[in-house]
């Protein structure tokens, strides 16, 4: 029997050492299944595979040692929970996000939310080479959105309000990660270059003097890990959910026209110029 090795690896089915054995990839969004899905989960890996599972760098799960000839009723057991195959090769690979503020105190989006939509929109499509986006809730950078091709960091802006509430304890000026902040004979004084949009003045002080007076995106393009690591390069901050995915599109749209087969995000940003793609994207 021939066998397309290629459209099962496309299809999550990743081919392994062990002959007419492979490794399943499914497919997780934000690193979220369901309690439902679980015991189908166990299931399948105890009679397809050898009773345990794998989980990967990107939140994701994968059942090792399913047999050449099991593929097609594994992925209609797995149907009838929901849980389906995920996809490799040059495409859009599986969105990974930390929970952002459905749990975390530091959260300042929903960044599991905005994983979802960004799957909805995009995961799967075909590209010059895999493409990987992460969505993180706050600067503490769970998902290290630097180390992928799209990455997405929450931020807020903080505003000084209710000065004749401010008892000069000074908490924000010692709390301020990149002292931004400072107080003298003429006040409390705030340097937005200096600031690194964390919020630890909001949360800090005790008289609420300090406000959000924006919650934003921060974009940054072209990351991987892989044998040639770079971070990505911050593109753009503070971006309103809106524009954040008209650059989202942008984006692809570009890597699309003028990525080659072969080539990851970032070197086609590295040979067509990164002054080029920030007029055509941020425009």
């Amino acid at each position: 029997m021939q066998v397309d090795y290629a459209a099962l690896k496309a299809g999550g089915f990743m081919r392994q050492k062990q002959k007419d054995n492979f490794s399943l990839r499914l497919k997780v969004v934000a690193g979220t299944i369901t309690a439902r899905q679980l015991p189908k989960l166990a299931e399948v890996a105890e009679k397809y595979g050898q009773g345990y599972i794998h989980l990967t760098t990107r939140q994701g799960i994968e059942i090792p040692f399913v047999k050449l000839e099991h593929i097609e009723e594994v992925k209609a057991e797995l149907a009838k929970v929901d849980l389906h195959p995920g996809v490799c090769g040059p495409r859009v690979r599986t969105i990974i996000a930390c929970q952002g503020n459905i749990l975390c105190p530091h959260g300042l989006i929903n960044a599991e939310a905005i994983g979802k939509k960004v799957d909805e929109r995009y995961y799967g499509r075909v590209l010059p080479h895999k493409f990987k986006f992460a969505i993180t809730g706050c600067i503490n950078n769970c998902a290290k959105p630097q180390e992928n091709d799209f990455g997405v960091m929450a931020a807020v802006l903080p505003k000084w309000e209710n000065s004749d509430a401010c008892s000069e304890c000074e908490l924000c000026v010692d709390n301020c990660p990149k002292k931004s902040i400072w107080i003298d004979a003429e006040g409390v004084h705030f340097d937005f270059n200096k600031c690194n949009l964390c919020g630890d003045c909001i949360k800090i002080c005790p008289m609420s003097c300090w406000q959000a007076d924006r919650i934003g995106h921060t974009i940054f393009v072209g990351g991987k890990i892989g044998r040639h690591p770079e971070l990505g390069v911050e593109l753009v901050k503070l971006l309103d959910e809106a524009e954040m995915f008209r650059v989202m599109d942008a984006t692809i749209n570009f890597y699309v026209e003028y990525g080659n087969p072969g080539e990851r995000f970032g070197d086609t940003l590295h040979r067509v110029g990164y002054d080029k793609f920030r007029q055509l994207v941020c425009a």
